[in-house]
This record gives structure tokens, C-alpha cells and sequence, in this order.
């Protein structure tokens, strides 16, 4: 595995990292917050089916295999980008409305 190269700055906060200069400011309650929130996120409670053509099933089982996971997580992914914000619907722009 090749070692990445630092520049200076990043260098010097590596170097500030490892000797134990950097200590956090997160309180009890804010640490307490963001630990839920991350548990929140990548809690799975609910399930789902759809009905997808054969074509699409297959592209997603090959982009998972390529992403190097199963293929529910990569839709579980991507379903869970677009309703967050992380994706936009491409189309909607190029024809100047928007998708529902």
C-alpha cells in the first residue's frame, strides 16, 4: 500500500494529532447527541419491497459488486442520499422542471 504524501500543513497536524496536542470540546451532552444521531441514521427498522425491471436489478447488483457491498445496502444508500439532499435529479434540470 503507498504511503500518501503530506504537504507541510498537513504534516505538522499529523505530527499535532499523534502527540496528544489536540483534545476534544465535545460535552456530555453534545457527544450524547451525535452518538443517537449516527445511531439514527444507520438504523434499519422498516422494510420494503419494490418491483424493478430485470435490466435495472442486474446494473444494481453490478455497480454493488463494484462498490464492494450487497446490492440492498447500495440502494439503501442511494435511496437515503437523494431523500437527505446528497443527490438531485439530474433530468429536472436539463428540462428546466422539477420530478415528483
Amino acid at each position: 500500500m503507498a504511503k500518501t504524501k503530506l504537504d507541510f500543513e498537513e504534516q505538522e497536524l499529523l505530527e499535532a494529532y499523534e502527540s496528544g496536542e489536540f483534545e476534544s470540546d465535545l460535552d456530555g451532552d453534545r457527544r450524547e447527541y451525535l452518538t443517537k444521531a449516527a445511531e439514527e441514521t444507520f438504523k434499519k427498522d422498516k422494510r420494503i419491497n419494490i418491483r424493478i425491471s430485470r435490466r435495472d436489478l442486474e446494473a444494481l447488483q453490478r455497480r454493488a459488486l463494484e462498490e464492494g457491498l450487497p446490492y440492498q445496502s447500495l440502494v439503501s444508500s442511494v435511496l437515503h442520499k437523494y431523500v437527505s439532499g446528497g443527490f438531485k435529479d439530474i433530468s429536472a434540470n436539463k428540462s428546466g422542471q422539477r420530478t415528483r
